[in-house]
């Protein structure tokens, strides 16, 4: 007993030891502002007992005074009665976060409020060790944070600078530190935009970052709690409403900050006013700024001013572009440089010809020497308004074009008469064309100035397409330079047609053969061209001639074509050949191009079958079979000769055919063919039946019949007749049959051989063995070797011919023929079959006489004794008497 208590003693002792008990709460003092929440954490570590910990808390006004009863997390009735109404009305309560971590929160603090918290945890531990309870002093402080910002101007002109001014005091009682927080809100959604302090640092948000960074946001600390932010250069994105934050804080032991009161304070709604509503551009001439219009002459210098009004210029950075008709000429960007956009075509071609310059703030003049009539048009400024916002970044906000200004630039046009005659006329066609265009009475044409001249060509009804339209043929400009219109590019490559200047003021259209589609009404158009100031070539008027009518009476161009059958197709695989003769009229040396079409009835569908060109390259057409492409030949036989030869012709042959031939022209070597007429000729039928070959089937024997184990054979042979096919393209299925001649009419088969020369051999009871063997294309030989009794019967041969079809070209089945039947017996030989067996007996009854007499010699010498001869008793007799 002695042992075990001090046992258990030594027990505790080593629990205490190694366990204390820790009550912790916040390092104070903490300060917080009166009618702000209050919350103090308390937690218990290092201890026995259940997991969940309970939790009182007691006040004292100082640190050693008396204990004042505030709340429990276990006994509701452990409140004093001075905070029993402020616990019941939720006040002052206990939060419990975990098991032995507890949180006194108090929801308004007053005044009163202010002095030490104890923290006390009943003690559930074996051994008392450590603390059971700590203390914080809490001090509270009046709130004094007052907030008064400066309303801002409700509406400002984009690009203008806006200053936020707000005023954060309070009253100094005890440590504590400010900070001052602006925002704006759009709808229901606020952002901040910059923080200053408590430590004296800055934060910003992250749509303002980069701007503060920039410079495009700038904190200004003032005198006596007054600070002021400027955001330079508003934008309409910059619009809000704006707000005043003012927050106090207190710095705590280990480094914290705590938020103990803030005020916010709404500034008021800003409005930016886009540049676009007071941004003006204004084009006028520099000699008469309410003019738009003005009238030069070519040299002349033009001078027009662009003038530019907006209620923030002084914020803006202009881009200015002048427009003629709407294509850009020079601009100058934001940063002054001037940039020319002219093309070398234009009246300004060249870099320096229009210059562009700033004389004062918000006018811009064009200038441009040496105007040509390419200058007139109307006249244009576009200004684009640029705000450079977060230091690097432009953003253009208006962009504005002025009223137009009507320049013209007039000049004295060149005149001039025009003559269009035919030198050449044609009277039939393919012959040559010329035509000439006069230019006379030439006036007003300035030194160094040119003609050119374009040619224009309408078809005649029924020609070339729509009468109305006029096709244009080409043009020579004023430096000799060709453009050929689309239609005759062709023509005028290959020489057939040509433009050309005879003389300065002659100008000639030459056909070399002329064609029915070259008839209809021909114009010259003759332009005058100048030098400009740039030293390029202008038009500067045109005249145009009166219409002449190039037309002849056409004979058209005939072609007629005779087909003829040169061989008849009368059977399947025979050869088809057709001659096609070509006879023209009204063309001329001609090529022509041959369609070999066909069709099963006169109103089916038409195919082609081949094609042979001009140039004599034939094609196969799509109804062409690319198996059967080597059986079809088209020839050109003679000069106006062609022929069409089918080899092998089948069933699908059969239908019209006939040629369809077109003539073709050219109007010199080496040009393009041009179509003169087609015709088709007339259609030769190809019509036969199908006759397909007739086969005859015969069978015979070596022998009717044969002796036992000998080998019978027969032979089953065919013959054809009418169109006998290649022996390539026939083939046999041959069926041998059997009829016993005791085993009732039934015939059953013995073997065959199919189309492919696969022998199948049928099961049998016999001993013997049959084979079938091809002995020709028509005949086969049945073999049974080692024939017995049961071969005996009647034997015969059923055959299918396959042959291929010369009208189809498919394998086609004959109709099974069967032979008659021959009869083959199997001999019995009477003696042969006895003379063995009584050769065998009489041997061996020979040799069983022979050895029972040698055995009964044997016996009798050695088997029988020689013994004395003894009568008989008498007395044996008499006993047997007496019995």
């Amino acid at each position: 007993m002695e042992n075990y208590v001090t046992a258990l003693t030594f027990g505790i002792f080593m629990l205490s030891g190694c366990s204390a008990r820790v009550v912790t709460v916040p390092p104070g003092p903490l300060i917080r502002v009166e009618g702000q929440p209050v919350s103090i954490r308390c937690d218990v570590k290092e201890y026995t007992g259940p997991r969940e910990q309970d939790f009182e808390w007691n006040m004292l006004k100082d640190a050693k005074g008396q204990k004042t009863k505030i709340i429990s997390s276990f006994d509701s009735r452990y409140s004093d009665q001075s905070y029993s109404k402020r616990v019941a009305s939720g006040d002052i309560s206990v939060v419990r976060f975990q098991d032995n971590e507890v949180e006194l929160k108090i929801a308004e603090v007053k005044l009163t409020d202010a002095g030490f918290y104890e923290c006390q945890t009943p003690s559930t531990d074996y051994v008392i060790s450590g603390n059971y309870m700590a203390q914080v002093q809490l001090t509270v402080i009046p709130n004094t944070l007052k907030v008064s910002p400066k309303t801002p101007p409700p509406v400002i002109v984009e690009g203008s600078d806006l200053t936020l001014s707000c005023n954060v005091t309070r009253e100094l009682i005890h440590p504590t530190y400010l900070s001052v927080t602006w925002s704006v809100k759009k709808g229901t959604t606020s952002e901040e935009i910059l923080t200053f302090g408590p430590e004296g640092d800055v934060v910003t948000g992250s749509r303002f970052a980069r701007r503060y960074a920039e410079g495009g946001i700038r904190l200004v600390p003032g005198r006596n709690g007054v600070f002021e932010l400027v955001i330079s250069r508003m934008t309409t994105s910059d619009e809000g409403n704006y707000e005043c934050n003012g927050t106090e804080w207190t710095h705590e032991s280990g480094g914290n900050w705590i938020k103990i009161v803030e005020s916010t304070k709404e500034m008021g709604t800003v409005a930016v006013t886009p540049t676009g509503r007071s941004l003006n551009v204004k084009a006028s001439p520099s000699s008469s700024p309410s003019s738009t219009s003005l009238v030069l002459s070519p040299g002349n210098s033009l001078t027009l001013m662009c003038g530019v009004t907006a209620d923030n210029l002084p914020a803006l950075s202009l881009e200015v572009s002048w427009l003629a008709d709407g294509r850009e000429i020079i601009t100058m960007d934001r940063s002054g440089v001037v940039i020319s956009n002219t093309s070398s075509s234009g009246a300004q071609g060249k870099k320096g010809e229009a210059s562009l310059e700033r004389t004062e703030t918000g006018d811009y003049r064009l200038g441009v020497r040496g105007v040509t009539i390419e200058n007139g048009g109307n006249y244009t400024c576009r200004i684009r308004a640029f705000i450079n916002i977060e230091g690097r970044r432009w953003y253009m906000t208006a962009e504005k074009t002025s009223n137009p200004v009507t320049v013209k630039v007039s000049e004295i046009q060149p005149n001039f008469t025009l003559t269009l005659v035919a030198e050449v006329n044609p009277q039939t066609t393919a012959e040559p064309t010329e035509l000439a265009c006069r230019v006379t009475n030439i006036a007003n044409l300035p030194l160094g100035g040119r003609l050119g001249v374009s040619w224009e060509h309408t078809s005649l009804p029924g020609l070339g397409g729509d009468p109305q339209t006029s096709h244009p043929i080409g043009s020579l400009d004023a430096n000799g330079n060709l453009l050929p219109g689309s239609i005759y590019m062709e023509r005028m490559k290959s020489g057939a047609l040509t433009l050309s200047r005879v003389q300065p003021n002659t100008f000639k259209l030459r056909i070399l053969r002329t064609q029915e589609i070259d008839m209809g009404q021909y114009v010259c158009s003759v332009s005058a061209w100048s030098v400009n100031s740039q030293g390029d070539m202008v038009k500067t008027s045109e005249n145009r001639s009166s219409p002449l009518t190039v037309r002849w009476d056409t004979k058209r161009p005939i072609v007629n074509v005779v087909a003829k059958r040169i061989r008849e197709a009368s059977v399947g695989g025979s050869t088809f050949e057709l001659g096609c003769s070509v006879t023209t009229q009204n063309i001329g040396d001609a090529g022509y191009s041959v369609l070999i079409q066909s069709q099963d009835s006169l109103d089916s569908t038409v195919r082609t079958i081949m094609t042979l060109s001009p140039d004599n390259v034939v094609q196969h057409g799509g109804a062409t079979d690319p198996n059967r492409r080597d059986n079809l030949v088209l020839t050109k036989s003679g000069a106006a000769e062609f022929r069409f030869r089918l080899a092998g012709v089948q069933l699908s042959d059969r239908g019209y055919y006939w040629c369809d031939v077109t003539a073709w022209t050219k109007q010199q070597p080496g040009q393009a063919w041009t179509k003169a007429s087609s015709s088709e000729s007339n259609k030769i039928r190809i019509n036969f039946l199908e006759n397909g070959p007739s086969f005859s089937i015969a069978i015979k024997s070596d022998d009717s019949s044969v002796y036992p184990w000998e080998t019978a054979k027969m032979e089953c042979s065919l013959s054809v007749s009418g169109s006998s096919p290649k022996t390539d393209d026939l083939a046999y299925e041959v069926k041998w049959f059997f009829t016993r001649l005791r085993g009732g009419p039934a015939s059953v088969q013995v073997a065959s051989v199919d189309r492919f020369g696969v022998v199948r051999k049928i099961n049998r009871n016999s001993s013997s063995d049959v084979t079938i063997e091809r002995k020709d294309t028509h005949t086969y030989l049945l073999n049974i070797f080692g024939t017995q009794d049961s071969d005996s019967g009647e034997y015969f041969c059923s055959v299918t011919p396959w042959y291929l079809s010369a009208s189809t070209g498919a394998w086609t089945e004959a109709q099974e023929l069967t032979s008659s039947k021959v009869f083959l017996a199997v001999k019995f030989a009477v003696w042969d079959s006895l003379k063995l067996p009584l050769l065998y007996g009489a041997s061996a009854s020979l040799g069983v006489g022979l050895f029972s007499l040698v055995l009964g010699l044997v016996c009798a010498q050695c088997c029988c004794r020689n013994t004395a001869h003894l009568p008989r008793s008498r007395n044996k007799l008499m006993d047997l008497e007496m019995d």
